[in-house]
Formats: C-alpha cells, sequence, structure tokens
C-alpha cells in the first residue's frame, strides 16, 4: 500500500485564501485614521477637481443649530444628505456639499445670558454679541468635528455661517428686497408672545404641548332692552354666560361675540328669575357645568332667536366699571364652550379683528415679563398665570362665577423654552401674505397665492408634504417677522423721531448692505445714526431733516435661514438657484421649507428648490421620543467610538428615513452583526484575489464557467436594483438588496461552490482563474455600490484591490460601473436557464437532507445525483447543455442527467441522490473513481494530480 502522505504536506498545495483586509474592523481605531489620510490628501477637493464641467446636482444644506453637541437626529440628517450627494457623484454629477450653521437666535442668547449673569447689564450690545458668537463658534468647531467623524464629505473648512459678514448682508438685503416692494409693514396686532424670553415668536416657533387651564363660566348681565332681542324677553333679567380657559384675559374683556347663524335660547332659572342666553346645541353642556348660581338645570327655555339680533346689544362687564358691545362674528362654534365668546381685543388674532371692525379699545395691559398692569388691586402687577386664581375669584365675590372647572389640552408653547405662551397687542414688523404681485401669465394674484402656486410646482417626498406645506401657506397669518432680542440680525430701518415714519430710501439700504458686508451686524449697535445716514436725509412723511432712530428689533431666525438661497446658492459660484433638493425633518414644512419658499418667492417669485424630501422623527423600540429622564437616548458620538462611524451610516441606510424610525442599543448592535457579515464576504472576495492581475489573468466572456457567467448577472441585476434605490432616494431598498445578495446569493450559493474550484484547481486553471474574474468583478462593483453608504469600509476595499492601470487613488473618486464593466458578454437566455438549474438545485438539496437526517452521508461531497428528464423538455435540454456544471453547482462529487421518453406519468424531472461510487480524494475530498489514477500522487483524484503536475509538486512514490 503507498504511504499516505502527511495532510499538511497536500494541504501546502491549496491555494488557500490570503489577504491583508482584516477581519476585524476596529472602525473605532481605523476610521479617525482615514478620515486624517483623507483630510492630508485633500479627497473632497479632489472629487471637485474630478467632477469638474460635469452637469450640477445641488442638495443645499438645511443649517443645524450651533448650540451643543449633534444628536441621533442631527446624525440621520447629515448621513442622508451624505448619502445623496455621495450617490450624485459616483453618478457622473458634479454634487458639491457646502454645509452651513444656524448662529443667531434666542437659545444662543439665553445661554449666553446664564454665562454672563449680572456682568451683563454692564456690558454694551457689541460685547453681548461679540460673546454670542464665540459661543457659536464653539459648537461649530465641536458639530463640525462629529459630523466629520461619521465620514460626512463636504466644504468643512469653509461653511456658511449665518453670522458671517457676507451672510448677514444678504440677510438685510433680503429684508430691503421685501421692504421696497411694499411688503413689509409695522403694527399693532396680538402676536405669540413668550413671557419667559420677553420677545414675540412667528406660526414656526410654537409647538403644542398639554397643560392644564381653568375653566371658567362667567355670567354678563344685559344693559340694554332685552326686548329689543325677543318680545318674549320684555322686563327681564337677561344675561349671556361665557367660557373661557384664560380668567387672566377677563380684564381685556370689551365684548361678547355671538355667531349671526347660530340658534340661540333663553333659559329662565325659575329659582333666580335669570334668562340666561347660550347656544342651543350648547345648552345642555352649559346646565351641566354651570352649577354655582340658581338652578339652571331646571331652567325653561322660553325664546329663541338667530345670533344676528345679538349685535350691538351691551352688558355690563362682571367687575370693572365698562360697556361690553355683542359682536356678532363667523369664528363662533358649537363645539365647546357656550356660544357666546369672550372678546378681549388685544389677546387674539381674531378678538383683534373684531375690535378694529367695531371700533373697540386695543390697548393692551399686559407688558412684556407678562405682568397685568393698570388692574384692581386683586391682580394688579401679577404675572397673567399667577391672576387667574385671584381673579376667579374676584368673579365668584360679585356673583358672576357660573362654573369653575380645570381641562387638560393642548396649549402653545414656545419651542425653545417650552413655557406656556400668551397672545399680546404689541407693535411688531410684519411682512403681509395678502399682498399684491402679479402671476407669470400678468395676471394679479398676493404672495399667498404665488407661494402656493410654487408649492405645485415642486416634487415633494413623501406627497403628503405639498398638502401639509400648502395648508400651512393659506391658514398662516401675516409673518411676524421682528424680535425683541439682540444676537441676530437687526431690521435696519430709520424711523422718524416726530411722525414714526419708516424711512425708505434704495440708497441707503444699498449703503447699510455694504456696510454689514464689511463690519458685520455689529455695525448697527456701534454706529451712530448721524454716522450711517447722508448729510440732510429728511422724513419723505413730515419733512424732518437729520431726526430719526434706528429700529433695534432684530429679524425672525427663520427669516435668516430662509434668505440662504440669496446667502448661498446665489453666491457660491460652484452652487446654483434653485437648489435640486432641500432636505430636513417633517417639522420644516412650518420652519425652513416654509420661510426659504416665502422669501424666494417675495424676492424671485419663484421656490428656491426643485424637490423637498423629509424625513421622520428618531424614536426608541416602543415608539417614544429620546429623553434624558426616561434614558432611552442613542448617541451617535458614543456609538461611532464604541462601534464605529460605518454603524451609524449603516443604521441610517437601514431605515426608510421618511417614516419614523426606531434606534437602540441593541438595534445598533443588530446592525453592527449586518456590517460583520458584509465585510467577512469582501475579505472572502478579496482573499481569493492575492495573486491575481486582471490585466493578464482575467478570461473573457465566452471563456467563463456557467456559474461564474450566472453570478456576474446576479450582480448586474444589483447593480441595477441599488442604482435605481439611490436614484429614488430609498436607502433602505439599497440596504435590503445588498444584504440579501450578500447573504443568499454570494455566500450561501456561489461563495459555497465555488470554494473547490478555487482552492484545489491549478493556480492558474481556467477554471479557476474563471471564479477569479468573476470575484473581482463583483467585488469592483459591490465596492463602488457601498461606497455611498459604507464609506470608511469601501476605501479600504479599494485599496486591497487588485491593481488595475489608471485606477483612482480612491474609490470616492470613481463612478458606478458600467452594466459591461461587470457583464462583458451576452446573457440572452441565461436567467431562464439558471431559474431552471436553482428549482434543480432545490430539489438535490431535500433529497441530499433526507440521506443525511437518515445518516446515509455526512457530508454532501459522499453523494452522488443523478437527474432524469423527460425528453423533449425545457428541463432536459437545459440539464443537458450545464451537465459538467452540476456536479459543482450541487456540490456532490458527482453528477448526471439521464434523458427519458416523456409519457403522461413522468415528471419532466426527478431527482435521484445516492452514495457516491469511489474513493475519497485525499486533496479536494470528493469522492470519485479516479483516485489513484496517477501514480505519481496515488491518494488523489485525476483532478488534483493535473493540479500538482501543474504546480510541480513532487511525486509522493510508497518506500
Amino acid at each position: 500500500m503507498p504511504e499516505v502522505p502527511e495532510a499538511k504536506t497536500l494541504k501546502s498545495t491549496l491555494n488557500l485564501p490570503k489577504t491583508e483586509f482584516a477581519m476585524k474592523a476596529n472602525l473605532p481605531q481605523n476610521e479617525p485614521t482615514r478620515l486624517a489620510q483623507w483630510d492630508t490628501e485633500d479627497l473632497y477637493g479632489k472629487i471637485r477637481a474630478a467632477r469638474d464641467g460635469a452637469p450640477k446636482y445641488i442638495l443645499h444644506d438645511g443649517p443645524p443649530y450651533a448650540n451643543g453637541a449633534i444628536h441621533l437626529g442631527h446624525a440621520l440628517n447629515k448621513c442622508i444628505k451624505d448619502f445623496v450627494v455621495k450617490t450624485k457623484t459616483m453618478a457622473g454629477f458634479d454634487a458639491p456639499y457646502v454645509p452651513g450653521w444656524d448662529c443667531h437666535g434666542l437659545p444662543i442668547e439665553i445661554k449666553v445670558d446664564e454665562k454672563l449673569g449680572g456682568k451683563k447689564l454692564e456690558m454694551n450690545p457689541v460685547e453681548v454679541r461679540k460673546a454670542c458668537r464665540e459661543y457659536a463658534a464653539k459648537f461649530i468647531d465641536l458639530q463640525r468635528s462629529q459630523f466629520k467623524r461619521l465620514g460626512v464629505f463636504g466644504r468643512w473648512d469653509k461653511p456658511y455661517e449665518t453670522m458671517d459678514f457676507a451672510y448677514e448682508a444678504k440677510i438685510v438685503e433680503t429684508f430691503y428686497g421685501f421692504y421696497e416692494k411694499g411688503f413689509v409693514y409695522k403694527g399693532l396686532k396680538p402676536v405669540y408672545w413668550c413671557t419667559h424670553d420677553h420677545t414675540a415668536l412667528a406660526e414656526a416657533e410654537v409647538e403644542y404641548e398639554m397643560h392644564t387651564s381653568p375653566s371658567i363660566y362667567v355670567r354678563y348681565k344685559l344693559t340694554s332692552a332685552p326686548e329689543a332681542i325677543d318680545a318674549r324677553l320684555a322686563g327681564k333679567n337677561v344675561r349671556t354666560i361665557i367660557w373661557t380657559t384664560t380668567p387672566w384675559t377677563m380684564p381685556a374683556s370689551r365684548a361678547v361675540a355671538f355667531n349671526p347663524e347660530i340658534e340661540y335660547v333663553a333659559l329662565e332659572d325659575a329659582s333666580t328669575g335669570d334668562v340666561y342666553v347660550v347656544a342651543r346645541e350648547l345648552a345642555e353642556s352649559v346646565r351641566e357645568a354651570c352649577g354655582l348660581i340658581g338652578d339652571l338645570k331646571s331652567a325653561k327655555e322660553i325664546a329663541s332667536f338667530p345670533g344676528s339680533v345679538m349685535d350691538r346689544v351691551t352688558f355690563a362687564h362682571p367687575f370693572l366699571d365698562r360697556e361690553i358691545l355683542g359682536v356678532i362674528a363667523d369664528y363662533v362654534t358649537t363645539e365647546q364652550g357656550t356660544g357666546a365668546v369672550h372678546t378681549a381685543p388685544s389677546h387674539g388674532p381674531d378678538d383683534f379683528a373684531t375690535g378694529q371692525k367695531y371700533g373697540l379699545p386695543l390697548t393692551c395691559d399686559v407688558d412684556p415679563q407678562g405682568k397685568i398692569r393698570n388692574g384692581l388691586p386683586e391682580y394688579d402687577g401679577l404675572f397673567v398665570a399667577k391672576a387667574n386664581t385671584p381673579i376667579t375669584d374676584l368673579l365668584a365675590a360679585r356673583g358672576a362665577l357660573m362654573g369653575r372647572h380645570h381641562l387638560e389640552h393642548k396649549y402653545p408653547h414656545c419651542w425653545r423654552c417650552h413655557h406656556p405662551l400668551i397672545f399680546r397687542a404689541t407693535e411688531q414688523w410684519f411682512i403681509g401674505m395678502e399682498t399684491p404681485m402679479v402671476s407669470p401669465k400678468g395676471e394679479p394674484t398676493t404672495f399667498r397665492q404665488r407661494a402656493l402656486d410654487e408649492i405645485a410646482n415642486v416634487t415633494w417626498d413623501p406627497a403628503w408634504g405639498e398638502e401639509r406645506i400648502s395648508n400651512m401657506i393659506a391658514t398662516r397669518p401675516d409673518w411676524c417677522i421682528s424680535r425683541q432680542r439682540i444676537w441676530g440680525v437687526p431690521i435696519a430701518v430709520f424711523l422718524c423721531e416726530k411722525c414714526h415714519e419708516p424711512l425708505k430710501d434704495e440708497a441707503i439700504h444699498k449703503s447699510v448692505v455694504e456696510l454689514f458686508a464689511r463690519e458685520g451686524a455689529d455695525a448697527w449697535y456701534s454706529r451712530s445714526v448721524d454716522s450711517l445716514l447722508p448729510a440732510g436725509t429728511a422724513c419723505k412723511k413730515c419733512g424732518s431733516a437729520m431726526d430719526f432712530r434706528k429700529e433695534m428689533d432684530i429679524l425672525d431666525v427663520w427669516f435668516e435661514s430662509g434668505a440662504s438661497w440669496n446667502a448661498v446658492l446665489e453666491v457660491e459660484p460652484e452652487l446654483h438657484w434653485p437648489a435640486d433638493l432641500y432636505t430636513e425633518g417633517g417639522d420644516q414644512h412650518r420652519g425652513w421649507f416654509h420661510s426659504s419658499l416665502l422669501s424666494s418667492v417675495g424676492i424671485k417669485d419663484a421656490a428656491p428648490y426643485k424637490m423637498v424630501a423629509t424625513s421622520g422623527w428618531t424614536l426608541d423600540e416602543q415608539g417614544r421620543a429620546f429623553s434624558k429622564s426616561l434614558g432611552n437616548g442613542v448617541d451617535p458620538v458614543d456609538v461611532a467610538n464604541r462601534l464605529g462611524g460605518e454603524i451609524i451610516r449603516l443604521w441610517v441606510a437601514s431605515v426608510d428615513f421618511r417614516e419614523d424610525v426606531a434606534a437602540s442599543e441593541g438595534l445598533m448592535q443588530r446592525v453592527s452583526d449586518n456590517y460583520r457579515k458584509l465585510r467577512n464576504t469582501l475579505r472572502f472576495l478579496l482573499s481569493n484575489l492575492a495573486e491575481f492581475d486582471p490585466a493578464v489573468d482575467a478570461v473573457t466572456w465566452a471563456e467563463m464557467l456557467p456559474l461564474d457567467q450566472y453570478i456576474l448577472s446576479q450582480t448586474a441585476e444589483l447593480d441595477a436594483a441599488v442604482r435605481k434605490a439611490y436614484d429614488d432616494f430609498e436607502f433602505h431598498r439599497a440596504y435590503q438588496a445588498l444584504n440579501e445578495f450578500t447573504n443568499t446569493t454570494l455566500s450561501a450559493l456561489y461563495a459555497d461552490v465555488v470554494k473547490d474550484r478555487l482552492y484545489t484547481l491549478a493556480p492558474k486553471s481556467l477554471g479557476r482563474r474563471s471564479a477569479q474574474t468573476a470575484m473581482w468583478r463583483i467585488c469592483e462593483a459591490m465596492t463602488r455600490l457601498i461606497a455611498p453608504i459604507l464609506s470608511f469600509t469601501a476605501d479600504e476595499v479599494w485599496q486591497h484591490l487588485p491593481r488595475v492601470e489608471g485606477r483612482a487613488s480612491s474609490v470616492h473618486l470613481a463612478l458606478f460601473p458600467d452594466v459591461a464593466e461587470i457583464v462583458p458578454g451576452s446573457i440572452a437566455g441565461l436567467e431562464e436557464d439558471w431559474k431552471t438549474l436553482l428549482s434543480v438545485r432545490a430539489a438535490v438539496m431535500v433529497e441530499l437532507e433526507a440521506m443525511r437526517v437518515l445518516k446515509t452521508i455526512g457530508k454532501s461531497l459522499e453523494a452522488s445525483i443523478e437527474v432524469i428528464a423527460a425528453e423533449g423538455s425545457r428541463d432536459a435540454a437545459v440539464l443537458m447543455k450545464y451537465e459538467s456544471a452540476l456536479a459543482e453547482f450541487f456540490n456532490v462529487s458527482q453528477a448526471n442527467v439521464q434523458v427519458v421518453g416523456a409519457t403522461k406519468d413522468v415528471h419532466t424531472m426527478l431527482v435521484r441522490a445516492s452514495v457516491a461510487d469511489g474513493a475519497k480524494c485525499g486533496r479536494c475530498w470528493r469522492v470519485v473513481p479516479d483516485v489513484g489514477s496517477d501514480v505519481r500522487w496515488s491518494v488523489v483524484c485525476a483532478r488534483c494530480a493535473e493540479a500538482l503536475d501543474a504546480i510541480g509538486f513532487a511525486p509522493m512514490v510508497a518506500g
């Protein structure tokens, strides 16, 4: 008997995998090194140079606020943008990304106030603004480093910042554009007012949160003739009942509003003799709620009439010596309350409009701190919320309180400090939504309608975004653009000291814009009026010369960020207006999307974007918002430092960003597991290409083995699916396609089957070179397809790919693969053939498993497969065509096809499995009859003997 050589000796003849591409990624350590390398090489600059002259694709960055470290929502947003920019770049576009920051506004000023404390009172505005600027700059640096740590590419060395002098100049230029066209006015109106931050707020700065309010019912005594309402009320003691959740507004009550179309009833309480006028539809609920005086539950209806008869009747104020006017208004409803609405013109938009219509006093006796002034001793000087109880007690003492309850409801809160808001009538600057404009067709229209028209010209993703922003634009009030703070861009208007008329002069406006560009908006605070105005400047209304004051309110920060199209897109030579894409969270329909649309339509008469995509909220797995109290937060910086920035990026790719997305430590770990599987697959491909030189070793499409042709056709399908997903911004579908291909098509099928050929055939044999050619093309394609998502890993793989003449130094300089690079030949009929073969393989797997269960075989290589097919069937034709490849494809030692005559009782295909006939090869482990056929290597099969001969392995002769 021949001597069996040691296993390690035969093993040394195998083409075992070899690569320097590490199995363990060590992302937290290696990613920063690669980032430093990208910075040193100026990779972003190289990308720009490589795409110079290509068609442009501009994603305009919505600026995050420069306050604090980034959170998971920031990471989601920036990764989505990075995916878009990189996919467009690799699709052949010139897609620069200029990141930006929102630097002005209340949150920073409040933080600086807290830091300065009492010292702020000794500082001038310029010194306070300098402290705010330094605070914002500190967090810009922090957030920039954190975004870069996630692998986000961009012009980080020169971002746009809303506090840059040039940007501040563009903000005031945009304001002047509205002002000169007649959009802007200063007027007294009730606006949302934050008593904590002492400033007006716009609609976009209001959030609705649950709040418990007092709920009271108050009676007003009729002082005009009751018979004027209805003859049946003659001689009666008539009253009406109002309902309010803001007792603090009672001192401002000037009218009671009724709906002219609603039917009202007069209910007579026999126990007191009082008659109460309320809406019929609400009468029963009023009876239940009003039990403090008399017996309203038993009151009888004595008359009914429309609300229109209540116009200009009069009542007495419940505790002030004041006449209250009955008015009619269509905003009065029967959804809740009594159908009679207490009207305080200084504390609500509808109330204010009614006050103007009826000539009611519009005085506001609530100061900026939210304290009531000029009131009775019971409540004078009290903060509005603290005045609720004493005013309610006063109503009770005066015999006017009919019901007293509490109501939990959604109430407007400040989005910055989260304190409840009030409506307060103050003089503010507004942009009128009904300002006349001319349509592109030359027809008269309004600013509001032009904005609505432009919304229809934009692509919205998801589609419901169009309806959402349209509804907001259609129903919004005039845009309150003034804020009573310091840290921002001032409303740079001069007001006449004598008649208070605003000065409007284009030449002066231009000089202010140029000044801000040189010195920043600080110049408004540091320079005197005389130094800012030309000598002899006179008021155009009263003629007063050189007697002006500066407006010291600042512009709404949404106006500032909304002007970024003018400050960035219109200025940067590498960008263009309108942008191809704006993408932010869904809350920006009332924020940046909204203000950008209005400012661009007002100045340019068109939307600043062609498409808007919105993302959902980041939540935990129970659908709850992240909060410190719940301890359910996921810190992207922490995840990057522990697991790698790639894991954050892959998580973002795994979710449909249009929906609310879940995140947790467990989900991040599962994403990390998926990353490892993908990495190991890429490593397998690379490890079998160690000595492969495409220029010398790649085989032609015609020479490739059928299985290798098939896997490349599947790679081409992957390329098409991923590219389509990228084009549609459906990154989760790209993720799913890559996962499916990696885990099922590559790992479970191709890699498992082709190992035998790769490891045991002669290194330069056609069969092995065919597999290597396929793997090289797969790896080239996959590396580029994953690059927008797994930017670090793709670039690492790129460095380990077989060298190709003229290849770019980084994958991020490359383009997506063409189909011809993956499949350089015809695949006609290939898909159908392999669909048949895969169905046969599935049947084979069932038979092999049955043999394993019976312990007839251990491994599949111990089996032989016979496939019986009916003559003339498609199965038979395909099986005969690929018969030589079947053993490999089934992963068995032997396979053959038998064609039999077709009959009615015979299926087109039948699988028979048996124990393979022959001996086990000591090198490839196949069981075949020709083991020992070559006396030089008596324990190996003929195929392995051929490989040993090819590599010059010494014969093994028995001693």
